[in-house]
């Protein structure tokens, strides 16, 4: 697998962790506000970050696009 797919799987088990949701409602909710190519195009420079500001920043996408970023 590449290291851009063994990051998204990192952010998708992240973010299920934090918010307590199932793969399938995280993979939902990425699907809905574009979650996943955000984290693709942005790789580079999220890689470097920490969990915690992984987290906020996809809460702050989901908000910006109309969703409550909180479950």
């Amino acid at each position: 697998m590449s290291r851009q797919g063994d990051f998204l799987i990192y952010c998708v088990e992240k973010y299920k962790t934090a918010k307590k949701l199932t793969g399938r409602q995280v993979a939902e909710l990425f699907s809905c506000y574009g979650i996943w190519d955000y984290i693709y195009s942005c790789f580079e420079a999220l890689h470097t970050t920490g969990e915690n500001y992984i987290i906020d920043d996809i809460d702050s996408l989901i908000k910006e696009n109309g969703g409550s970023g909180k479950k």
